[in-house]
């Protein structure tokens, strides 16, 4: 059966539901929550996914030789950790969370572009919006049938911790972090022990929880400029997002990728590794005023 067009980056609910089962589109829960909120993805998954999704575990899609948290592996382990998931390199891939917010599936959909996969794209609503539309569960682990998965190289889209260096002293690129407003300004504490509280200088806030509207989807394209604009983004000039680990800035890219900005970047050391050198600026408090 032919999927074609695809309809990435956003997919419609709609859209999934008259093609579950197609060969070549495949479904991926990639929910993952701070360890403080209370939430534990892998056991909601088990307790109901969208028919057929596999779990991904970004934790485990993740360099495991580094002390940091989510940063991008190397193609070849993150290639063949897609092929045990059951996933190639010509299929449909539709991934999605439970956050209502793409906390986490649009991290394994800016992983998934940056290594050359353009038929890729986040359920928009995540499971949040599959719930409420009362559509077909599925409980357990289910799996696909292995797959050769090639990943290409990251040719761009990544900043390293001295590219944030020169750039916070340069302003070459605009800083957009994604995290809460409270841990933007530093009045709220970091979810991880002993990081200083603040952001890069120069950043604006974009939380990535204001993408989206209150039934999870994002906010049409109208709605996501006058965001930008209000925080002080210009969209026409270079873009950094970071955020805690690399996982919520991703929303941002999102939203920008819908928006028609393709060349946006991610810093993946993100906040836990700036705030944990001994020589990084930090400021407290709220972004200047726009204008």
């Amino acid at each position: 059966m032919a999927i074609d067009p695809f309809p990435a980056p956003l997919v419609p609910t709609d859209w999934l539901g008259r093609r579950l089962g197609y060969p070549g589109v495949k479904v991926v829960d990639a929910s993952w929550y701070l360890p403080t909120s209370g939430r534990h993805a892998r056991q909601e998954y088990l307790q109901g996914h969208v028919p057929g999704a596999v779990f991904a575990d970004l934790d485990e899609l993740s360099d495991p030789d580094t002390s940091l948290p989510h940063m991008f592996p190397a193609p070849r382990r993150f290639g063949e950790q897609l092929g045990r998931l059951g996933l190639a390199n010509a299929d449909a891939i539709v991934v999605y969370d439970g956050s209502g917010a793409n906390m986490s599936a649009a991290r394994l959909w800016w992983m998934l572009r940056l290594c050359g996969h353009e038929r890729v794209g986040v359920l928009d609503g995540g499971s949040m919006k599959w719930r409420a539309e009362g559509r077909l569960l599925e409980r357990g682990q289910a799996s696909l049938p292995p797959a050769t998965y090639r990943a290409a190289a990251p040719l761009r889209g990544l900043r390293d911790l001295g590219a944030m260096k020169s750039l916070v002293g340069s302003r070459a690129e605009q800083v957009v972090d994604a995290r809460a407003p409270g841990r933007f300004t530093g009045e709220e504490p970091e979810p991880r022990a002993g990081l200083r509280g603040g952001h890069m200088p120069g950043a604006r806030s974009v939380p990535y929880t204001a993408l989206v509207a209150p039934d999870g989807t994002l906010l049409p394209p109208d709605r996501l400029r006058e965001v930008f604009a209000a925080a002080g983004v210009a969209l026409d000039r270079p873009i950094v997002t970071t955020c805690g680990s690399g996982v919520s800035a991703c929303a941002v890219l999102l939203a920008l990728d819908v928006l028609g900005v393709r060349t946006a970047a991610l810093y993946d050391g993100s906040w836990t590794e700036w705030a944990a050198q001994p020589d990084t600026p930090v400021e407290r408090g709220p972004a200047p005023p726009v204008g």
